[in-house]
């Protein structure tokens, strides 16, 4: 492509402030908001570009039937601080608030079943209430002590969550413990994700000792004497799809300029910087923050760190569809109390998991009035037949399913389908060490670094920390390259 005609736009200076840097944020998710925020506060001159007409990636929250909801992303991990900082920085403090109840149901084996409690990502650690749950067959328990008299598992540098766990404590336990709570975060595969990166205190137990059983019984123990005080999680009264839209805000009022439907094109290193690369113009930029995922990240970087894009282009996604119904409230006192239901995918239903949104959260009972809303989530990696559906036949199975489970015939009043398809990046095994692979490769390169959920954790938190340590990295190249110029 010819540059003869391209203008070459540096940044302007917010109010004819002398130039301190100028970083390009690629993308505008909660991990390159979170990014920009941090940078603009160190006093670097921003631009956020992001290709969508939308901010906030998996985060978005909008309407059904008057109500606001989360079409997205609806909590936030309390226990790790990222998240719940930032959105008490962006004024959103007083929005916080955990679940109204919580206590989740397996429907499984024919019959909606208590979660068992005691357990570290569905590994038990107490056998009492596993065994009164019935989530397992008669044999599915006896199997299990064979834990203690089994020799030590070797699991190399890593290994599957679910092959690990089999060879512990037998496949009805990941089938139907371990898979659908696994699937709650990845919408992945047991037998596929890995142990290292996505269960990290059970990857180290499993080195260190021989029983799965112990090892998840001393992680409870550490969990309950280093116990903080305070809810696991906290979602947002209106939406935690209101977080990047406040991210967002603060952004602009500390002078960062944010555009949508700005898609790159490319990035090319330059002797002093960067090129940004877009249809109508190119950014100059003293670093850039790839905050895109996988794909978009690995077709920007080819061509300037091609082992990295190799890498990323290798991380494979999982589809999912959410379904969001509201319902008059008369109509689903059948319901039983509590957050709703996750479904293992060996029962072979169509929905996954099943929120019954307006009991789990306070503000949106609040607000629904006589409407109560609920949602289904439907297709995870390697079983996503189930999204050819149309929308309307979307609705038509979680309905069939919700009756069959709870026994909710009713109609909605509205309904809505959110398709995030490539929504959830997988960790198959040996991704903490493809992880570390793309950063030393990225590293080489001054002024670029990445984040997103594609490294360190799907979650919100570990978004959000991501693109702080990305603002961190870029930040200590533009200091080391502000003192390399003042002393020549």
């Amino acid at each position: 492509m010819s540059q003869t005609h391209r203008p070459t736009v540096p940044a302007p200076a917010p109010g004819g402030a002398p130039d301190a840097g100028h970083v390009v944020v690629v993308g505008g998710g909660i991990s390159g908001l979170a990014a920009a925020y941090d940078l603009a506060g160190a006093g670097a001159r921003v631009t956020l570009l992001e290709a969508s007409e939308r901010l906030g990636g998996k985060l978005h929250a909008d309407e059904i039937a008057g109500v606001p909801v989360d079409l997205g992303a609806e909590s936030l991990l309390a226990r790790r601080p990222e998240a719940i900082e930032l959105a008490r920085a962006v004024g959103l403090a007083d929005a916080l608030e955990p679940p109204a109840v919580l206590g989740a149901k397996l429907w499984t084996r024919g019959r909606l079943r208590p979660m068992p409690s005691g357990g570290v990502m569905g590994v038990p650690a107490d056998l009492g209430p596993l065994a009164s749950s019935g989530v397992l067959s008669a044999a599915g328990l006896a199997r299990i002590p064979l834990d203690h008299v089994l020799p030590r598992t070797d699991i190399g540098e890593d290994t599957a969550v679910g092959t690990y766990v089999a060879a512990r404590l037998g496949r009805e336990v990941v089938d139907r413990l371990v898979e659908p709570l696994l699937g709650g975060v990845y919408a992945g595969n047991a037998y596929e994700i890995s142990l290292r990166a996505a269960i990290p205190q059970l990857y180290t137990a499993a080195r260190d000792g021989r029983s799965l059983i112990e090892a998840a019984r001393e992680l409870q123990r550490k969990a309950v004497a280093a116990r903080q005080t305070g809810p696991v999680f906290n979602g947002i009264s209106g939406g935690v799809g209101r977080l990047p839209v406040a991210v967002a805000g603060a952004c602009r009022a500390a002078g960062v300029t944010i555009e949508t439907g700005a898609a790159v094109r490319e990035l090319r290193r330059r002797p002093h910087g960067w090129q940004v690369v877009l249809a109508d113009r190119d950014l100059t930029a003293d670093a850039v923050v790839v905050a895109a995922p996988a794909p978009a990240a690995a077709r920007l970087l080819a061509a300037e760190a091609p082992a990295a894009a190799a890498d990323l282009a290798a991380v494979e996604y999982a589809g999912m569809a959410l379904v969001t119904m509201a319902f008059r409230r008369r109509d689903v006192h059948q319901l039983p109390v509590g957050s709703g239901f996750l479904v293992p995918p060996v029962d072979g239903r169509t929905i996954k998991a099943a929120t019954f949104s307006s009991h789990k959260w306070g503000w949106l009972g609040k607000a629904g009035g006589d409407t109560f809303v609920l949602r289904t989530s439907v297709g995870r990696y390697g079983s996503e037949a189930d999204l050819a559906w149309d929308d309307t036949d979307l609705v038509r199975l979680s309905r069939e399913d919700l009756g069959e489970a709870a026994g909710l015939r009713a109609a909605p009043v509205a309904a809505r389908v959110t398709r995030w398809e490539a929504g959830l990046p997988q960790y198959a095994v040996g991704h903490v060490g493809r992880v570390a692979r793309i950063r030393e490769q990225v590293g080489k390169l001054p002024g670029l670094a990445v984040c997103g959920a594609v490294y360190d954790g799907v979650g919100i938190p570990a978004c959000v920390g991501s693109g702080r340590r990305a603002a961190r990295e870029v930040l200590a190249t533009l200091v080391r390259g502000a003192g390399d110029g003042a002393g020549e």
